[in-house]
């Protein structure tokens, strides 16, 4: 069995007011303590694998499939705090053909600091661009500009990667159109192998949504936005980009294989603060707060079953019928492959019509989903075929998903 190790960085120089993942402003004294934590987090977890996660039997390391560093800002490490994390990772783990991504700011790096993480072994970066618009950028109150975007990415080619996403956001209040699109040309210009286009959403609790709330920010255009998704979705098709992803499009085999074992249903591991894990049937998250998280790991002396560490703050068995429900709501993102119904079969003991005939008759009827065979066109049948979404279908995704909650 393969893992995928996801670490999470909840540091931020600044919190930006859109954002609302697990991060923190102002606390970058704690970061020594945290790699710390997060080390010992590692060898804890490793010394408990089950013996069948091992590439080649017990003691041989637990084999991994990808890693990837998120937040947060994973690039306010230092490399040899990055140094720290991996020796610690290769004691239990067998990184050596492992997908190696890391989430960095394009204004927080430089050449220098890019040629010791690629001599480390990370091997994919993936720069939160979002936009190429100094104005837009100052309304996400992001602290880079353009300028530092090319340079990032001329600094990585120069570092040695050739494995580059950008990330963009769209539907912005008052985004026009055509600025939208000049961004996906820029991004597209700059060659990476892989983009990743989100959209705007202001959620609760965020600045971005309490000032909407108020009448202080004007709400995102849904028709605008899926204006501008579909635009994208045409400019980078016609620059030789395939969309494997509702959000996601890369060149030929560069798919980023961590976010694949998520929307596959694999089992993946998540340390840090705020992290979320699935494994062993489980689905788990750590508690939130840096210091909360550094203490638990210090000074916890319990002994708990994998995947389960100190840090452990909620977990929930998955039954079958929902392992069979998040498997459709996962790999229905994927926008060819879909789910394999033999795959589905050998999984569950049971089809995909099999496990839920009348939400696939019904999304079938409405022209939402359609079974695929890898010969094309899509036929409408099911056995031994693959079940995705219709084109049409990607921008109500949400309509589909719904229909396989209980």
């Amino acid at each position: 069995m393969l893992f995928s190790l996801y670490f999470h960085i909840p540091f931020c120089v600044h919190r930006c007011a859109y954002c609302d993942f697990n991060t923190y402003a102002g606390q970058d004294s704690l970061l020594p303590a945290y790699v710390d934590a997060l080390c010992r987090e590692i060898e804890y977890i490793g010394c408990r694998l089950p013996v069948s996660a091992h590439r080649g039997g017990a003691g041989s390391g637990g084999g991994i499939h990808t890693i990837f560093f998120g937040g947060g800002t994973p690039s306010l490490l230092t490399p040899q705090q990055f140094e720290q994390v991996f020796r610690a990772i290769r004691k239990h783990f067998d990184p050596s053909d492992a997908e190696t991504s890391l989430e960095a700011n394009p204004g927080a790096v430089s050449l220098d600091y890019l040629r010791d993480l690629h001599s480390l072994g990370f091997n994919r970066i993936s720069f939160g661009v979002q936009s190429f618009h100094p104005d837009e950028l100052r309304q996400l109150e992001r602290s880079h500009d353009p300028f530092d975007a090319f340079a990032a990415l001329g600094w990585a080619r120069r570092a040695g990667f050739d494995n580059l996403n950008l990330d963009l956001i769209y539907g912005l209040p008052q985004q026009l159109p055509d600025r939208w699109s000049a961004s996906v040309r820029w991004a597209v210009d700059l060659a990476p192998e892989h983009l990743s286009l989100y959209a705007l959403t202001l959620e609760h609790g965020t600045p971005f949504g309490r000032w909407a709330a108020r009448g202080l920010l004007p709400v995102p255009d849904p028709d605008t936005a899926a204006q501008m998704y579909e635009s994208a979705g045409d400019i980078l098709e016609a620059n030789g980009f395939q969309q494997y992803e509702i959000s996601n499009w890369s060149r030929t085999g560069r798919q980023c294989q961590h976010n694949l074992q998520y929307w596959r249903n694999l089992p993946y591991l998540g340390l840090g603060a705020g992290a979320h894990g699935y494994a062993a049937g489980v689905r788990y998250s750590n508690v939130l707060r840096i210091r909360t998280y550094i203490d638990r790991m210090t000074s916890s002396t319990a002994s708990l079953a994998f995947p389960f560490t100190p840090s452990t703050m909620n977990q929930r068995k998955v039954s079958a019928r929902t392992r069979m429900q998040e498997s459709l709501m996962l790999g229905l993102r994927l926008t060819d492959e879909g789910i394999s119904n033999a795959r589905f079969v050998e999984q569950y003991g049971l089809g995909i019509r099999d496990a839920f005939p009348d939400e696939v008759d019904d999304l079938l009827r409405l022209g939402l989903v359609e079974w695929a065979s890898d010969s094309r066109p899509p036929v409408h049948l099911g056995s031994g075929l693959r079940l995705r979404l219709t084109p049409r279908a990607r921008l109500v995704a949400n309509q589909v998903f719904i229909r396989f909650v209980e």
